[in-house]
């Protein structure tokens, strides 16, 4: 397999000696090279001499998205300009994007602990990984790709999108890891049955990045391709990148490098912690960015911490698939509520496909009114729709407690995306019926 990418602390207390070390060295590094940190430090009343415990991570000032962009172009920048080698971005679609900057030591961290997350996969050097991720100033293809390289493994630098291509390279190539986003996913599974090639290629594992993606998404997938395991990597541009952890060959939660940054798991109200495992918005401080490190940084993503250890043996802590952003929930008739919860209820409803949109709008009645399209699975025929569509009203209602009107649509009917599909559409603001 060749070198190993997991670090030398086997038990829990170690992992949290070296957390505390690294809390308080980026402390230090921030308070010391970063004017916008120092301010919000000192405001805080803390210097760097007073964290003494993990704890007082608490007493420490949050960093927000609204901060990345008022600092633009080198937001949270905590060293000389002259030791910054490279730029990233966020996708953004609205003002100045979220841009970050990384020292050559930034770059060695990620594509080190990147290449753990091809290690937790079980792969070999052997293996050839098919880079279906987008290149550029966005995070994804250059983390992908660091890490592959960084592991051993051969790496195909293909990019998202130019189906015959994929379809041609999997064959030719005998690609047997492809890393793309969920969407890309679907389209290439359903891509390779189209075509009838399953039989030539040898995939056997996929690594998905950076999308959420229902059971019946990642089943159907599985099924189409032939391959036994599907993985999921957490990232953002902010956290250096993809990358940052991986659930194992069990599947139960995600794995996060906590070595290289502190999760908290806070009620995006009150900011307080949640019990463990309840739901709470992922906080992060990294403990070993230079560039532009975090302190306390507000995610937005919606998931739970997962108790004890995994039966893989991994001194790292686990988190749960991301269930959503808390920007992303959306409320209908006074109740809150997330993607995530519509695709945990379509997926266990037989008979329907993995895509699928929520429209909501507001009626002429100024009633706010709910309709969910979903696709009929392949071979089900319309003569079974109106059953179909009373066991999604009715799931949806029970498990929601709102109602919605099912739309049943054809097989292949919704859009599927090279990058991340578009679940949500309301224009309620609007006043024009869906």
């Amino acid at each position: 397999m060749g070198k190993s990418f997991m670090p030398a602390q086997k038990t829990e207390e170690a992992l949290r000696a070296l957390q505390l070390e690294g809390l308080k060295w980026t402390v230090d590094h921030v308070y010391n090279g970063s004017s916008f940190y120092r301010k919000r430090l000192k405001e805080a009343g803390v210097t760097p001499g007073k964290i003494k415990r993990l704890d007082d991570l608490r007493r420490l000032p949050f960093t927000t998205a609204d901060d990345l962009k008022a600092g633009y172009p080198f937001p949270l920048l905590s060293v000389p300009l002259k030791e910054v080698v490279r730029i990233h971005a966020s996708s953004g679609t609205t003002g100045k994007r979220k841009v970050l900057a990384y020292t050559a030591r930034d770059i060695d961290d990620w594509a080190n602990f990147f290449a753990r997350c091809y290690e937790m996969a079980g792969m070999t050097v052997s293996d050839r990984v098919q880079i279906a991720v987008g290149y550029g100033l966005w995070t994804a293809g250059a983390g992908f790709q660091a890490g592959c390289e960084r592991f051993g493994a051969l790496s195909i630098p293909i990019g998202p999108g130019n189906l015959d291509l994929q379809c041609e390279f999997l064959v030719d190539f005998g690609t047997t890891v492809l890393c793309c986003t969920a969407s890309m996913g679907l389209l290439m599974a359903e891509e390779v049955e189209r075509r009838g090639i399953r039989d030539r290629i040898k995939l056997n594992k996929v690594i998905f990045g950076s999308e959420r993606s229902s059971e019946a998404m990642r089943a159907r997938i599985r099924t189409l391709l032939g391959v036994k395991h599907i993985f999921d990597i957490p990232g953002m541009t902010e956290l250096y990148g993809p990358g940052t952890g991986l659930d194992c060959t069990y599947h139960q939660g995600i794995h996060y490098w906590a070595d290289y940054y502190i999760v908290e798991f806070l009620d995006p109200l009150t900011l307080e912690p949640v019990p463990e495992g309840e739901i709470g918005e992922m906080v992060v401080t990294t403990l070993r960015k230079e560039a532009a490190p975090l302190v306390r940084y507000r995610t937005r993503d919606l998931t739970r911490a997962i108790p004890g250890r995994c039966r893989c043996g991994s001194v790292f802590p686990r988190h749960d698939r991301l269930l959503g952003r808390s920007d992303d929930m959306f409320i209908f008739r006074a109740v809150n509520i997330y993607p995530g919860q519509i695709d945990h209820v379509l997926s266990g409803i037989p008979g329907i496909g993995s895509e699928y949109q929520v429209h909501l709008w507001r009626g002429e009645d100024g009633r706010d009114y709910m309709a969910i399209k979903v696709e009929r699975a392949e071979g089900c025929e319309p003569s079974d729709d109106v059953r179909v569509r009373k066991l999604v009203e009715g799931q949806v209602k029970r498990q929601t407690m709102v109602s919605c009107e099912a739309r049943i649509c054809s097989y292949g009917e919704l859009p599927r995306s090279e990058r991340k599909t578009k679940r949500v559409f309301d224009t309620r603001d609007e006043e024009v019926p869906a």
